[in-house]
């Protein structure tokens, strides 16, 4: 008998796991929240539950695609932020006119899942030159595996941060 559960072991498997267990904390921290209470800012911080959820979807996304294409250009070194690309990256922490708590979960399950796809058929020591931006010196390679436990390790600081600003909100916790 073969199906996704028994087919998937190994490495594979273990990644698929972290990801799944940092994801569900995540989501979790929404968890009966309105949309209102999604966009709040309860800490010093300018971040919000929804927020965070839709971050960690865009972040994923892009380093999903990075695993199958590799890098592409980047942003060169001496690219000026405008006010507008300026304002592009700060929406992508907060949810904006017309997004839901339900359509974030929504479209972060759908990255999710395709993401998994990708652990169980890429090939994890494939290595792609990361694309030149400023922070980044030029010849740093990551190799597929690396990309996904960096989803992982992004995907659970972020968890970690939603849960002090779900806590902040009414007191609920992913843990304790």
């Amino acid at each position: 008998m073969t199906n996704e559960q028994t087919a998937t072991t190994g490495e594979r498997a273990d990644i698929l796991d972290f990801l799944g267990k940092h994801r569900y904390f995540l989501r979790y921290t929404a968890e009966g929240l309105s949309d209102e209470q999604a966009s709040t800012r309860s800490t010093a911080s300018a971040l919000t539950v929804g927020g965070l959820i839709k971050h960690v979807t865009a972040v994923e996304r892009r380093w999903a695609e990075f695993a199958q294409n590799g890098g592409g250009d980047g942003t060169p070194e001496e690219t000026e932020f405008t006010p507008e690309m300026i304002a592009e990256w700060e929406n992508q922490f907060r949810l904006t006119e017309g997004e839901t708590l339900a359509g974030v979960l929504a479209e972060y399950e759908k990255v999710a899942a395709a993401t998994d796809d990708l652990v169980r058929t890429l090939d994890l020591n494939t290595s792609y030159e990361l694309p030149a931006a400023p922070w980044q010196p030029p010849g740093v390679f990551w190799t597929v595996r690396r990309v996904f436990l960096h989803i992982a390790a992004e995907t659970a600081q972020h968890a970690g941060h939603a849960d002090i600003i779900r806590e902040s909100i009414d007191g609920q916790k992913t843990m304790g």
